[in-house]
């Protein structure tokens, strides 16, 4: 669940947000801590946070933004006794207190992001979406016109990695190994492209190809990858390296390299929605500014992602 990078070749960019109709896959709420709206001596309701007013009047009235994710990607976003957690909800209240209202988490299907903000389920969504001139148009792998785009606000940056059984025992080195052996994926992603686009160069090179197994969640390529029915399994790096720290104590899985073809993540939003944009935008740079952006990704041990400035739709 790959934030989710300056833009970088299909073979890291993140999980790509189809056109297709969202699957919920449960409503896992978290909520920010940003409202912080009083009432003057007229009784008129103030808020005193320092980019409110920037926010659309209907996020003002609402008090809430409406966040859609894929709770499956940790140490971005995971769930942890029925609440979301990860560097996005933590950096999300982040962004709460410079905004002044609650960031509203709700975990869902990762391919339906994109529909399901463009019309309207949520207003915004943060789920290590990696920036790209793809998702910005609307087009799929090919180029082809799929539907409306969206806009980012990008706060991450992260690259590629090939996560491998715990002492590697095929030798893995990188995504040219790949060729005649079984490599496990998310369905729907980028990384699924990226398999296809290495499996057709293997071909192309006399090899056999790749035999690629997709999922329909993280979660089920990670465990074909531990039960040795696959060689390899890729992900976003910050993803793949907490993952190899964590599962079974350590013991289960390790990255191959390190990441390579970083570029941003970023937040989506309805390209019509200009104002939240800006709105965070701004917020994203405040909260690098004040140090608590840093802090966040200290406490999740994701600092190898930091920027130094937030911009809108900078990915390639």
């Amino acid at each position: 669940m790959t934030a989710r990078t300056t833009r970088r070749t299909k073979a890291a960019q993140s999980r790509i947000a189809a056109v297709g109709a969202i699957a919920v896959a449960g409503a896992l709420v978290l909520t920010g801590c940003g409202d912080q709206t009083k009432k003057d001596s007229s009784g008129t309701a103030t808020n005193s946070a320092p980019l409110f007013s920037k926010l659309p009047k209907s996020i003002q009235d609402a008090g809430v933004v409406k966040v859609g994710t894929n709770a499956e990607y940790a140490p971005m976003e995971s769930t942890e006794g029925g609440k979301i957690v990860g560097v996005d909800p933590d950096l999300a209240d982040a962004l709460a207190k410079q905004l002044g209202v609650k960031f509203e988490f709700t975990s869902g299907s990762f391919d339906g992001l994109i529909t399901a903000v463009n019309s309207g389920r949520y207003d915004i969504g943060m789920s290590s979406i990696t920036d790209n001139k793809q998702r910005q148009e609307g087009l799929d792998d090919k180029g082809k016109k799929l539907g409306e785009g969206v806009d980012f606000v990008d706060y991450f940056t992260a690259g590629t990695a090939i996560y491998v059984k715990k002492g590697n025992p095929e030798g893995i080195k990188g995504i040219e190994d790949l060729c005649g052996k079984v490599a496990a994926v998310q369905q729907g992603t980028t990384y699924e492209t990226a398999l296809k686009d290495q499996s057709k160069k293997c071909t192309d090179a006399g090899k056999k190809a790749i035999n690629i197994e997709s999922f329909q969640n993280d979660t089920e390529a990670q465990t074909r990858v531990k039960s040795g029915g696959a060689v390899a399994g890729i992900n976003d790096y910050p993803v793949a390296v907490d993952l190899s720290n964590k599962a079974d104590g350590g013991k289960a899985f390790e990255v191959i390299n390190k990441q390579y073809d970083a570029g941003p993540f970023g937040i989506i939003l309805n390209k019509k929605n200009t104002q939240l944009r800006d709105a965070l935008k701004e917020a994203v740079d405040a909260i690098i500014k004040d140090g608590s952006y840093q802090k966040v990704l200290e406490k999740w041990g994701a600092q190898s992602g930091a920027i130094s400035q937030s911009a809108i739709n900078g990915g390639k």
